[in-house]
């Protein structure tokens, strides 16, 4: 079959290499146009648009797939499927209509749960065991179409958001090859999605990675996980002893389980370099200070000279 792929995230490049492999035609890439990216702020490349270049693939960069001219060129190519991943633009009816087979769309959760921007994290962020991918028909409303496929994992106790997004990724690659096959045999089901177990994943802000010491180990610690690599389980670090203050992200932790001290404010470090929370303890194993790269715990307690007393304080927004 003729496939148009629109999209311009990571997530979508397995399923790329796999079309690719395949006795389906990429015909066209759509994609983002290039954004500062990095420290330096250096204008680059989509990631799907680098892929496209390297792999000879025709592509067009736009900021709006439903521009006329967009439209007019996806059309020249005559798609049987059109397939989104990651594109982070509405698509149009006129294009959704477009293909002599189906529109498309791979999502990184179990639909119906976690509609929008951010299933991976939510998924995390929520306490979930498990997760997986989903290809559904590109509906009006977000990720409402009718189910195609699915694809489940379990999602390990210290997985990060941005390790699970890597495999999920590929585990959505040979689902998506066996939907391509099952669409141009007319063998493939429609199964509608249950409004009454829907729930949404909004975008992530940056504001929504600022720890509160108060709430209970469990759940900032899997808000660390759900918030590494972006946007960053977030907050300040006061000596107690030099009475500086340093940001810091905390990329892993562990929940340890025990009584606080009395009078012990939530986000002291204790005698064990532990953080009291409004109940249990973290247990760091990983942190990002602020202008320095990801390290482990041990080498921060050599670095800033860690010790019993220290804080951890919520960022004010």
């Amino acid at each position: 079959m003729n496939i148009v792929y629109l999209g311009s995230g990571e997530f979508g490049l397995p399923c790329l290499d796999a079309i690719r492999s395949s006795r389906h035609s990429l015909a066209l890439v759509v994609t983002g146009p290039a954004s500062p990216a990095g420290r330096g702020r250096k204008v680059c490349p989509m990631p799907v648009a680098h892929w496209a270049e390297n792999n000879a693939v025709p592509f067009i960069e736009s900021e709006n797939v439903n521009d006329p001219q967009i439209v007019r060129r996806i059309a020249e190519t005559h798609p049987d499927v059109l397939l989104v991943i990651a594109c982070g633009q509405k698509i149009g009816r006129e294009l959704v209509n477009m293909p002599t087979k189906l529109a498309i769309n791979v999502h990184s959760s179990l639909l119906p749960k976690y509609r929008g921007a951010g299933p991976i994290n939510w998924a995390i962020l929520r306490g979930e065991t498990e997760t997986g991918v989903s290809i559904i028909t590109l509906a009006d409303r977000m990720d409402a179409g009718d189910i195609l496929a699915q694809a489940r994992t379990p999602i390990d106790v210290f997985e990060t958001a941005g390790e699970l997004h890597d495999r999920l990724a590929q585990l959505a690659a040979p689902l998506l090859i066996e939907t391509l096959d099952r669409i141009e045999s007319d063998t493939v089901v429609f199964t509608p999605q249950n409004e009454f177990e829907a729930t949404k994943a909004p975008k992530l802000k940056k504001s929504d990675g600022f720890l509160d010491f108060t709430e209970p180990a469990y759940i900032l610690a899997d808000k660390i996980r759900g918030l590494w690599p972006w946007p960053g389980a977030a907050a300040n670090f006061v000596s107690s002893e030099t009475g500086k203050t340093t940001r810091v992200i905390l990329a892993l932790a562990e929940v340890i389980w025990g009584d606080a001290p009395p009078q012990a404010a939530p986000g002291t470090f204790d005698e064990d370099l532990n953080v009291l929370c409004g109940e249990g303890k973290l247990g760091i194993r990983k942190i990002k200070p602020a202008g320095k790269g990801l390290m482990e715990f041990k080498a921060f307690i050599n670095g800033w000279r860690l010790r019993a007393g220290d804080r951890l304080t919520k960022i004010e927004e």
